[in-house]
């Protein structure tokens, strides 16, 4: 392979990767890759070197050439989307409590276990966080179908954030736990802000994930 096509190579991997992040369907960004290639390869015919033609900002670039293409896109909406999420999540979270606070005898009766039973910490805090964490992931998934029922593939933005959510913050409960571990568990607003950090981070990470996957998967 000669260098001015290596060379080339790696400006169309270079523009394909920002107009996947501009949501351009795959088979328009197969059309406008054939037309930069053309270009490019003329350039390095002509003894020009092809990164000459996409200038200082490559991705700027990109990005004209999509719009003067007018091709179709799919906007990603992250601000939008975790707004939506997040209010999803902790209306959810408030929902369940006061369900739980309600019911609260219910689920006594229903789970009341002989008094020579004895259920280890470990796993009644693990059932316990496991069930908040559910919670928040329906009603965050939930809130992004319902709410943004008419954004482009939003449906599949929900389904892989039931995928992502879990584990991400069953993660991040495990290192807010562990940090709160090394200190001793102070109960003070620093280090409980801190731990509540760390899972909030997660959950927004792993939705942005989840959009992002949605927008740049090949249709």
């Amino acid at each position: 392979m000669s260098t001015s096509t290596s060379a080339v190579d790696h400006l169309l991997a270079a523009a394909d990767r920002q107009w996947r992040a501009l949501g351009v369907h795959r088979r328009d960004r197969a059309t406008l890759a054939a037309g930069l290639r053309t270009e490019l390869e003329a350039a390095a015919v002509d003894g020009l070197d092809p990164a000459e033609l996409l200038g200082a900002d490559p991705a700027g670039f990109a990005l004209r050439l999509a719009e003067e293409a007018g091709v179709e896109r799919t906007p990603p909406r992250y601000g939008q989307v975790l707004g939506v999420a997040s209010a999803g999540g902790v209306l959810a979270l408030v929902v369940g409590y006061v369900a739980a606070v309600g019911l609260h005898e219910v689920f006594v009766a229903a789970f009341d276990l002989p008094r020579d039973v004895r259920v280890p910490v470990w796993l009644a805090a693990g059932v316990f966080y496991a069930g908040v964490a559910a919670v928040v992931v329906a009603g965050a998934a939930l809130a992004v179908r319902v709410a943004l029922r008419d954004a482009p593939r939003i449906r599949h933005t929900a389904a892989r954030m039931t995928l992502l959510l879990p584990p991400a913050v069953a993660v991040a409960i495990v290192a807010a736990a562990a940090f709160g571990w090394a200190l001793d568990f102070p109960l003070t607003p620093l280090v409980i802000g801190t731990e509540a950090a760390i899972v909030l981070a997660a959950f927004l990470a792993a939705t942005a994930l989840a959009r992002r996957w949605s927008v740049t998967a090949a249709r």
